[in-house]
């Protein structure tokens, strides 16, 4: 209350003008019950940004030179991190891809080129449709979803073909067959390829539980037993359960009181604890056990997590929701508060 006071008399506006000017995140950071999150060793609130840390591959991509996105993808032979490199060169692709073309056009043989396009269609694909519920979504975003969706399994197509050993261009299949609703017949045939090209293959898997979920292509029982089972084959995967969970916990926040939660956390937590820190999707893994242990109310583990996510909330488990930072504010300041003094 005090400071929202003061906030309105630093404007010269009422309290009441006040809170209809502000947004729900400048509402929570002039709460009085704010934890000082930096007493936990948590990079200060006004710090954090749901931008991912800089790339120097990407911002040159950015920038207008592909050359050492051309070049990283041509020694990248681990496939998680050259998917994840992948995604990110499309997401900046997705949002200008002048770069992309001037790739294409000066070296159309590179078939790296050709899975950065494909992933970036999909992307686009994405954001022609928009976030909102299909009974909220228009003819025209439809269709603009479904062209460019066509036009990438055409370039998916291609690029399986130019470069049969890798998984990657078989991962953008898994996203395109969940907006083209291609079957799980189809479906279980794309996956054969992803799978007999990397087993454990981290964004493929995500992809897959997508498709298995009750929203696109099946249901709560078959989302869950593939997630299930992927991580009992791959302790590399034991952030499935919890993803399945999140999923779930959309229609049934109540989904976090059940009794595996705990040891399917506690799984990802030694997964995190060794090889997973290092991955090239450890800050999502650690964003997913810092939420579960926040649900759970172990809020000491919680804050362990949240150390190790620090300052970039670009997790997607954050933006499910429209204020994907104001998610991971409330989220972190739950748990400094019911943690223990440090």
């Amino acid at each position: 209350m005090r400071a929202m006071s003061r906030e309105a008399k630093r404007r010269g506006i009422s309290y009441d003008e006040l809170s209809d000017q502000l947004s729900p995140e400048e509402l929570y950071l002039l709460s009085e019950n704010l934890p000082d999150v930096t007493r936990w060793g948590l990079v200060p609130d006004d710090e954090i940004t749901v931008e991912p840390p800089e790339n120097r591959t990407v911002a040159a991509a950015r920038s207008g030179d592909w050359w050492p996105a051309a070049a990283a993808l041509a020694e990248r032979t681990d496939w998680d991190r050259r998917s994840a490199l992948v995604e990110a060169l499309a997401e900046a692709a997705a949002e200008d891809k002048d770069w992309l073309r001037s790739w294409r056009a000066e070296a159309p043989g590179d078939v790296n080129g050709l899975v950065v396009q494909t992933e970036a269609l999909v992307r686009l694909a994405w954001k022609a449709r928009g976030a909102a519920p299909a009974n909220e979504t228009t003819e025209a975003q439809f269709a603009g979803f479904h062209r460019l969706l066509g036009e990438a399994r055409q370039s998916a197509e291609r690029a399986c073909a130019a470069a049969p050993e890798d998984p990657t261009p078989w991962v953008s299949l898994l996203t395109i067959a969940r907006g083209l609703q291609v079957g799980h017949e189809r479906f279980r045939q794309w996956w054969a390829e992803l799978i007999a090209r990397a087993p454990a293959h981290r964004s493929g898997h995500t992809q897959a539980l997508q498709f298995w979920c009750a929203k696109w292509s099946g249901s709560d029982e078959q989302m869950f037993g593939f997630a299930e089972a992927a991580a009992a084959d791959h302790p590399s995967l034991a952030a499935l359960p919890l993803e399945a969970a999140f999923e779930a916990s959309l229609k049934n926040p109540k989904i976090w009181q059940e009794r595996w939660i705990r040891p399917r956390t506690d799984a990802l937590l030694a997964w995190l604890a060794t090889g997973g820190a290092t991955g090239p999707y450890a800050r999502t893994e650690h964003s997913i056990a810092a939420l579960a242990l926040v649900e759970t109310k172990r809020y000491d583990l919680a804050v362990t997590q949240f150390r190790a996510v620090g300052r970039h909330a670009d997790a997607w488990i954050w933006h499910y929701t429209e204020l994907p930072r104001l998610k991971f504010l409330l989220a972190r300041g739950e748990a400094c508060r019911k943690a223990k003094k440090p």
